[in-house]
């Protein structure tokens, strides 16, 4: 049984690396040797193609739309769902408890049934094709399930220790940022690794929300050279694979806080 579960693994494993392998391999050959053997090692690495990528048209500008994007995202996103989920879980009443539900209701509705109303609604706002815009809707996509991972772990944190820095003078804002939210650094360093995964991935909606070339973020200039750059597949793959290094690096530096926050978030909850 142990062979046989290995092997699914293995399988599992390689199939799911298989793209990357395609991705990387592209990136470091030139056309003559992706058309004469696709699948081949190249016979040098061209690192000349990740120069070219970086000068493509709009590759500097969606790289910046990303970082600043996913930045403010995760701000937002800690700030709001850290503060929300303590109000909802310390105070008990009718409208807290309505609230936290409204927030796992979101958890369930699938994008694609506000996405139509949500792009008529912002096209009478005007305010398609603005960064402020995809940072407010990738936050309100992500505040639902963050505030219950939130709650969850909030739920535990004793009241003696809220009780104390009260009696010492704190004020409640005093109270969440200087004696809570310390103690919520696992489930935060969690959330900010998730929360930039999420922004800086996310195709859908800056594709539906984000049509002009000035506010396109990386996947979507991804998509649209893919398109352009047709025959020079290597300096295509060359880009994906410079945009993927910020954010693997942050999550290979922090995963180990990644398995430790759910874990204990969900033991705790």
């Amino acid at each position: 049984m142990k062979i046989i579960r290995a092997l699914i693994l293995w399988f599992i494993t390689i199939i799911f690396l298989f793209p990357f392998y395609f991705a990387i391999l592209y990136a470091f050959k030139t056309p003559v040797e992706i058309a004469n053997n696709p699948i081949s090692f190249p016979t040098r690495l061209n690192l000349k193609n990740f120069a070219d990528a970086i000068q493509l048209p709009g590759y500097m500008k969606g790289l910046m739309n990303s970082t600043v994007t996913a930045t403010i995202v995760v701000v937002a996103v800690v700030i709001v769902t850290s503060m929300a989920s303590y109000k909802i879980v310390r105070i008990d009443n009718w409208f807290y408890n309505s609230l936290y539900y409204f927030f796992q209701f979101s958890i369930l509705l699938p994008f694609q049934v506000i996405m139509y109303p949500l792009y008529n609604q912002l096209k009478i706002f005007h305010m398609l094709n603005k960064l402020p815009t995809l940072m407010i809707v990738q936050t309100g996509i992500l505040i639902g399930f963050y505030s219950f991972f939130y709650s969850c772990f909030i739920k535990t944190v004793p009241l003696e220790l809220e009780e104390a820095s009260r009696i010492d003078g704190c004020t409640q804002y005093g109270t969440f940022f200087k004696v809570v939210f310390p103690l919520l650094k696992p489930v935060t360093v969690t959330t900010i690794i998730l929360v930039a995964l999420a922004s800086w991935n996310d195709f859908i909606v800056p594709m539906l929300f984000m049509q002009k070339e000035s506010v396109r973020t990386l996947p979507l200039i991804q998509f649209y050279l893919f398109g352009q750059y047709a025959q020079y597949v290597n300096i295509a793959f060359a880009a994906v694979i410079l945009s993927m290094i910020p954010i693997l690096v942050l999550y290979f530096i922090f995963q180990k806080y990644i398995v430790s926050g759910i874990i204990v978030g969900a033991i705790k909850g």
